[in-house]
């Protein structure tokens, strides 16, 4: 006979199995702490620890090769504040966004409602628009310099097509080179945009966009009052990355004018490495560094506290 025993009263019971993934907590301790600590250690550890390093470079008169660098306080960035150079990049930056950005922003936004519509080899489409962004800059560039020398294949289509009065040295002129380094930055970024806003448009609300045509609202109509509405958070993560990238700038223009002629197209990136590395001047080149940090930060508060107010004020 099998004897079997039950459970004394007042005896503790066992505690249940922790389930997958949800770590038991042990000492009110977040249980989730030895998960994130390493990205936390390297985080803290590397990034802010970079940051801080930089700032108090910036405050060095340094070649960032020799053992006695001289501390020079602020000097570094009261010399900024006077310096025509960073205040033209600082220009170029501004005029570069808001070009690049609406342009972008215009051209995804179409393509992505064209595509959302019964189009013939839509998949076609979207690989030539996305393709762009996967290329690397520096492959790129040449084909570019090329593209636009003054012997290159637009002076010579325009030559062929009637346009010859339109040829002219587009890379080394200071009125046409800041557009060509605009055109390069679209045609290559636009893919991305066109991603975001076709991923978004997906999650419209389709009821309502049937309604809205049941009540006889065109195609335009409902893209200008129910789409574009419906992909304001895509348009504001769109700008953020827009500034952060404006002001991080440096690949094409670099590759392609290496921010000449005239300083018509240096940016923050291109003038940090210029002072840095040819020019060994590290503390102002840091200080530049500290001041586009400051600049980023400051440009996406800027754009995210204005899309707060004004998703405040339509009660979203």
């Amino acid at each position: 006979m099998t004897s079997t025993t039950s459970p004394k009263i007042g005896a503790r019971r066992p505690s249940p199995a922790p389930l997958p993934g949800n770590p038991r907590k042990r000492g009110g301790r977040p249980s989730g702490l030895p998960w994130i600590l390493p990205a936390f250690v390297f985080v803290v550890g590397l990034i802010y620890f970079c940051i801080i390093e930089t700032g108090y470079i910036s405050t060095l008169d340094w070649d960032g090769t020799s053992p006695t660098p001289t501390s020079v306080g602020g000097a570094n960035y009261t010399a900024i504040m006077q310096d025509p150079i960073f205040w033209k990049a600082i220009w170029n930056t501004v005029v570069f966004f808001i070009v690049t950005f609406t342009v972008q922003t215009a051209i995804g936004f179409v393509f992505a409602a064209l595509l959302h519509s019964k189009v013939r080899l839509a998949a076609v489409y979207k690989v030539l628009v996305f393709t762009p962004v996967v290329l690397a800059p520096a492959t790129m560039a040449p084909v570019f310099r090329q593209m636009f020398a003054a012997d290159g294949q637009l002076n010579w289509a325009l030559d062929h097509i009637g346009l010859g009065f339109l040829s002219q040295p587009w890379l080394a002129q200071s009125t046409t080179a800041m557009p060509v380094i605009m055109f390069i930055t679209v045609w290559q970024f636009t893919g991305l945009t066109f991603v975001l806003y076709y991923a978004a448009m997906g999650q419209v609300d389709p009821e309502t966009l049937e309604a809205a045509r049941t009540d006889g609202a065109s195609n335009l109509r409902v893209l200008r009052s129910i789409v574009w509405p419906g992909v304001r958070g895509t348009t504001v993560a769109l700008a953020m990355l827009g500034v952060i990238g404006a002001l991080k700038t440096f690949d094409v223009p670099y590759l392609v004018t290496i921010g000449g002629p005239n300083y018509s197209t240096e940016f923050l990136g291109t003038y940090i490495y210029r002072i840095s590395i040819p020019s060994a001047h590290v503390g102002y080149g840091a200080a530049l560094s500290i001041l586009l940090l400051i600049l980023a930060l400051l440009g996406a508060i800027i754009v995210a506290t204005r899309a707060n107010r004004k998703d405040g004020e339509s009660g979203v």
